[in-house]
């Protein structure tokens, strides 16, 4: 069993991605979905919510999220001219409930944090869409430990390697960082910088132990 210790030897930075790594993200997805729902039957009284909420979460529980909007439509007749609302709620929802931390994952940070050691997350995708999710997650006192980076935003400010520039900005060398992401295998930034990496699916699947 993974312990901090085993993960800790020589390290000084953590950095995190954010879907699925700290928080599942389905949990943001169906509350997502049930917003848009609940839209819709108010702005059309058809379909129910309930109907087309249980079919987006049986959809995406088979399917994934790839094209669900295409799907209901179909199913129900949606027009698409609710697509851009669709996207609109992705972005900016305020959800119903708070997002809760994997427990592995929430354990380990308070660990990092009574080490003395820094906490990053350096997240892909729409910069506002992210920033969204971090807001609603239940972080409890961890939240006032945690940097966050947009990856795809400092990409559009020119710069190339963002994982790079967020450790030489805070004055770690690529030895003493840990990546902890969604990918069983890293990104080339990763695998070409020498920087040590971890799969959560390692964490969650073998189990954590402080």
């Amino acid at each position: 069993m993974i312990t901090y210790r085993d993960l800790a030897q020589g390290k000084k930075a953590f950095i995190f991605e954010l879907d699925n790594v700290l928080y599942p993200e389905k949990d943001y997805l169906l509350q997502v979905y049930y917003l848009f729902a609940h839209l819709l039957e108010y702005t059309e009284t058809v379909p129910p919510a309930d109907d087309l909420t249980a079919f987006f979460k049986k959809v995406y529980e088979h399917h994934g999220k790839d094209g669900i909007f295409e799907r209901a439509a179909a199913a129900f007749g949606i027009d698409d001219k609710y697509r851009e609302n669709f996207k609109r709620i992705h972005v900016n929802a305020q959800l119903p409930l708070k997002l809760l931390l994997f427990d592995e994952v929430k354990s380990l940070l308070s660990e990092i944090i009574k080490d003395g050691k820094k906490i990053f997350v350096l997240t892909k995708g729409n910069p506002l869409m992210q920033l969204n999710k971090l807001k609603q997650i239940d972080w409890g006192s961890l939240g006032k430990q945690v940097t966050v980076y947009f990856y795809d935003e400092l990409v559009l400010q020119g710069i190339k390697e963002p994982l790079t520039y967020l450790l030489h900005h805070h004055n770690f060398t690529l030895q003493e960082a840990l990546v902890i992401d969604r990918q069983m295998q890293p990104d080339d930034e990763v695998f070409n910088g020498e920087v040590d990496y971890l799969s959560i699916d390692t964490l969650l699947k073998k189990g954590y132990s402080l």
